[in-house]
């Protein structure tokens, strides 16, 4: 008989716990100033997400965005720019996405320090429970569709951008890494390069769905009235509850909109083969002519994060394919040196793999 792989918010959103920690201390290393960066511009912005339109949850489909111009994009008004999109992790959203990286002062010292202007931009998928994980979904809404159409349109409508995938980068970190890898293995007619922080929700975990936290938690959602009744809800009750809404959306159940792996203390196999599907580990080798196309493609993670492990697959399964791509395992927890990675690493795999003129090839 097949085991299960059951799904509890204990051991399943483990991968998560270390990225949750740091975003509610933001505790991440500082690079230090380079002396002679020039500042960057910095707007807030507004994009409206036609591919969020009528979703179950009520989450915002107007969304912010922060954008961060090289210095002289304004006294070089002919200059067009590749884009970098940047994913935040779960529990954050684009602001505080800013304080782990600690931009722009990262991005003027990658620029100081030889990385060439780009243009960086840092839209928000933080929803009512923490976070989409950058999916499609009735419930949320198609977020997948949202980054790489709705942002990437609204960049090159209203800044000079250099409108071709081989001058659009994508990263993320934790749920922005598996956002990254999940939408980088769809959209390859978007983006050209593609660096993956420290990604969570790889594979899924095996707990006991009859261990006490979990009754607890479901005894907690059968008292929810709405998805803001999660707003006192522990990390990792929340976690589990944005994975179902992104995982495994059920537009017959209301007011939740959304189907739990356990359910009255029993497994629900149909519930744990969706979330499955949704596990990167599951579903590369269906991608790995979409993940050719890109000019280049990096991962890294730190040596004291339980993640590198399932990264760790992922560089083997690109390696065991002869795709090429540049790995490294840091010193690090899964947090502390995100902000010296974008600094010196991320900013700089951008400058060299995209292209920075109108006539790509």
């Amino acid at each position: 008989m097949k085991k299960l792989k059951i799904l509890s918010a204990a051991v399943l959103m483990a991968a998560l716990w270390a990225g949750a920690c740091a975003a509610a201390q933001v505790k991440t290393e500082v690079p230090p100033v380079v002396p002679g960066a020039k500042p960057v511009t910095v707007e807030h912005i507004k994009i409206y997400g036609e591919a969020l339109k009528g979703n179950l949850e009520g989450e915002a489909v107007d969304r912010d965005a922060i954008v961060f111009l090289p210095p002289g994009y304004f006294q070089h008004k002919h200059r067009r720019y590749p884009v970098v999109y940047a994913l935040h992790g779960f529990s954050i959203g684009a602001e505080q996405w800013t304080h782990e990286i600690h931009v722009p002062q990262t991005i003027e010292g990658a620029f100081a320090l030889g990385a060439k202007p780009m243009i960086v931009v840092l839209p928000d998928s933080k929803t009512v429970y923490g976070g989409s994980m950058y999916s499609r979904s009735q419930t949320t809404g198609d977020f997948e569709e949202y980054v790489a159409h709705d942002v990437v349109a609204y960049m090159d409508a209203h800044y000079r951008t250099i409108p071709d995938r081989q001058s659009r980068g994508l990263v993320g970190h934790s749920m922005g890494g598996y956002g990254a890898l999940r939408i980088g293995m769809q959209y390859p007619n978007v983006f050209g390069a593609l660096y993956v922080m420290s990604p969570c929700c790889l594979s899924v975990r095996r707990p006991d769905p009859n261990a006490p936290q979990e009754k607890a938690f479901e005894e907690a959602v059968a008292g929810m009235k709405s998805p803001a009744g999660a707003a006192s809800f522990s990390f990792f009750w929340k976690a589990q509850l944005a994975m179902a809404a992104a995982w495994s959306p059920d537009p017959k159940n209301p007011p939740l909109y959304l189907d739990l792996p356990v359910k009255d203390g029993v497994v629900q196999p149909d519930i744990l083969d969706k979330w499955e599907a949704n596990s990167p580990l599951a579903f590369i080798d269906q991608y790995i002519d979409n993940l050719r196309e890109y000019r280049a493609i990096a991962l890294d993670v730190g040596d004291e994060d339980s993640l590198r492990f399932d990264t760790i697959k992922v560089h083997k399964i690109l390696d065991n394919y002869g795709i090429a791509n540049s790995f490294a395992i840091y010193h690090g927890t899964h947090t502390s040196a995100v902000a010296d990675r974008f600094q010196n690493h991320v900013l700089p795999f951008f400058s060299k793999n995209l292209c920075f003129t109108k006539n790509c090839k």
